[in-house]
């Protein structure tokens, strides 16, 4: 298939030449790289391989119906620090054709889809968290009508530069009720999916060779008010362990149940969600259940927790425990818990906006392991549907208030109370206890005119538990929109060890070119885009990012 659709790209590429139309090329280039350094303040060498660089260059190109892509990525000498060790060399990381008609479209090489929420399936990259989970194979969209959509895909898993043992199938299906009814202001779907994995048995007899998960899912838009409904079943399948598996090869299924509820009008949302999930982690190869580097993963379970911006306030993020793990040292099923997200607005020329307007965002979110009894010894469990006595992992209250003072000085001021099971969010249960932690932001900026800006934050954390106390300083000058420079400074001074983590560097773009440098220390642990989480060890030393569009 990779020569074949290399053919087929290139004959486009030359027909574009030859031809009156000659299309479309886009594309990118992206280039993050460290040469890391020892350092005595953290008790920290450098790895033998001191320079690591992932480089990404993305090439598409479109002519009438059909497009086609390719991505060539360099891992040389070595990933980058915390990064998955088989994404190592480097050759054709994916490619692409497709082809699109009115309702029918066909996509042949590697894809990205999502059914629903993608608590089913996703397949998604994000280099941030050095994920690319695409599936290579085959997808069909088809609309028949306007008011329903259906999808089938079909094929192997990315792992590095390779594919997965198992091959994954999926198909979705919408029907849009809303524009059936033709009622005014109503959105309306129902929807459902199927998703199921094949692998090798490996000639035993309790083994299953296909595992399959349902879904079904409602959406509702109605003037101010949303909804969302979905819930799945996972078939049984054994557990596995660190590539072993465990409990005599016995099955045990899975489910996952979403609320999603809304209301917004100008000036005031409110949204809420919860979420209960047992046994429901899914991948496409069943040996790569609960690597550290989220390889091989069909469905997406992210932490649904307020996303924060600041240095201090991302030392304790949750990472979501969707496993269930039935061990001497670790039982646990699953997790049950919601988050609630509300903003108000006062209006400009009132009491609390003054003349400019003021808001005020309110978050909090509570996450804890189902309520279940064990038998270890027999590798049996029962759980409660709703209980109260599960373990908490995760308690959040979060308040943000952003306010403009003047015509060119705003400021955005942020408090936040956690209560964290860091033991078992980091995944060594039996490390740490509760961690109870309160910060403090405060961020002001000053534009100056001609795109100047001045940004200057203040954090603070205290906490009697983990390390102790935190204080943190940023300021940030923008000598335009192209060019800015900082200089940070997180001080762990609670402890024995009095550490700073300290950064300098600053960014340029021209055009579709950015340029960014940065020199100083990592702190380690967990970093999380979009509610995923990948762990990262310190370190210090110069790092650059280099991003081209085209």
């Amino acid at each position: 298939m990779k020569n074949t659709l290399a053919a087929i790209f290139c004959i486009c590429f030359t027909y574009s030449i030859i031809s009156q139309d000659s299309g479309i090329f886009f594309g990118g280039f992206e280039s993050n790289s460290q040469w890391l350094q020892d350092d005595e303040g953290l008790n920290i060498l450098a790895p033998q391989e001191r320079f690591r660089a992932n480089n990404y260059l993305t090439l598409n190109y479109n002519l009438g119906k059909f497009t086609a892509g390719i991505q060539y990525e360099s891992y040389l000498p070595v990933p980058l620090l915390g990064y998955a060790p088989n994404l190592e060399g480097n050759g054709i990381g994916t490619y692409y054709l497709n082809f699109k008609h009115e309702s029918l479209d066909i996509t042949a090489g590697y894809l990205y889809e999502q059914f629903g929420s993608g608590l089913i399936l996703r397949f998604w990259e994000d280099r941030q968290l050095g994920l690319n989970n695409a599936l290579k194979g085959v997808r069909v969209k088809f609309s028949p009508t306007d008011y329903l959509h259906l999808m089938g895909l079909y094929g192997e898993q990315r792992n590095g530069f390779e594919t997965s043992a198992g091959v994954t199938q999926g198909v979705d299906a919408i029907l849009d009720l809303g524009q059936i009814l033709e009622v005014d202001d109503l959105f309306l779907d129902l929807a459902g999916s199927y998703v199921g994995r094949y692998q090798d048995n490996l000639g035993s007899l309790n083994l299953p060779s296909a595992v399959n998960a349902y879904s079904g899912r409602i959406d509702l838009l109605y003037k101010s008010f949303t909804a969302g409904f979905e819930a799945i079943h996972k078939e049984p399948d054994v557990l596995v362990n660190e590539g072993i598996i465990t409990n005599n090869e016995e099955l045990y299924k899975g489910s996952a149940i979403l609320l999603n509820l809304g209301y917004s009008q100008r000036g005031l949302g409110i949204n809420a969600a919860l979420r209960r999930i047992e046994n429901f982690s899914f991948y496409a190869d069943r040996f790569a259940e609960g690597n550290e580097f989220n390889q091989e993963l069909i469905n997406y379970v992210p932490g649904l927790t307020k996303q924060h911006d600041y240095q201090l306030t991302n030392i304790y993020v949750y990472n979501p425990q969707a496993r269930l793990l039935i061990t001497e040292t670790q039982t646990q099923a699953g997790e049950m818990g919601a988050q609630i997200d509300g903003f108000y607005t006062f209006e400009k020329d009132t009491p609390l906006g003054g003349k400019y307007g003021t808001k005020i965002s309110m978050n909090f979110a509570y996450w804890a392991g189902l309520d279940a009894e064990f038998d270890v010894e027999n590798n049996g469990y029962k759980s409660e549907f709703i209980g109260m006595d599960g373990d908490r992992y995760f308690r959040e209250f979060s308040t943000e208030i952003r306010k403009r003072w003047t015509e060119n000085l705003s400021g955005i001021y942020t408090y936040n109370n956690v209560i964290i099971d860091k033991g078992i969010t980091d995944g060594s249960p039996l490390a740490i206890d509760d961690i109870l932690a309160n910060i403090a932001v405060l961020e002001h900026t000053y534009r100056l005119g001609g795109g100047k800006a001045l940004r200057f934050e203040l954090q603070h954390l205290w906490t009697d538990d983990d390390r102790k106390n935190w204080a943190a300083t940023l300021l940030e000058y923008n000598f335009s929109p192209r060019l800015g420079v900082y200089v940070t400074d997180s001080w762990n001074y609670g402890g024995e060890d009095e550490i700073h983590y300290y950064n300098v560097g600053g960014s340029y773009t021209k055009g579709r070119t950015r340029l960014a440098l940065n020199y100083g220390r990592q702190r380690g642990g967990l970093i999380c885009v979009g509610g995923v989480c990948r762990l990262v060890p310190e370190n210090t030393g110069f790092s650059m990012n280099l991003a081209v569009s085209f």
